[in-house]
Formats: C-alpha cells, sequence, structure tokens
C-alpha cells in the first residue's frame, strides 16, 4: 500500500546526483530522477536517498 510524500518535503528533495527535482511514484512508492535514471525508495514515509539503494530505471 502506497501513502502519499508530504508535497513541502517534495519540494526541497533533490537527487543527490544530479541536483534535480525528484518526480514522485505513488504506484511503487519511490522518487524518480529522470536525470540519473535512478528511483529512490521511500520506506515508512521516509525517502531513502542513497544512490547504492536506489534502482536504475530506462
Amino acid at each position: 500500500m502506497s501513502k502519499e510524500i508530504d508535497p513541502k518535503l517534495l519540494e526541497i528533495l533533490v537527487c543527490p546526483l544530479t541536483k534535480e527535482t525528484l518526480l514522485w511514484d505513488s504506484e511503487n512508492n519511490e522518487l524518480i530522477s529522470k536525470k540519473a535514471g535512478l528511483a529512490y525508495p521511500v520506506k515508512d514515509g521516509i525517502p531513502i536517498m542513497l544512490p547504492d539503494e536506489a534502482r536504475k530505471i530506462d
């Protein structure tokens, strides 16, 4: 079951590699960095912003 992420948090979070704004994927409970091609997981409402923990996406 996915949860919504706080919109204020989404405004300030950026990809640690590219510094670009992230997109919220509520279906997969992830924050997406299109430029880096990574999906950062959100566990229990906490974004895990470590590139080693991110999933590679196309």
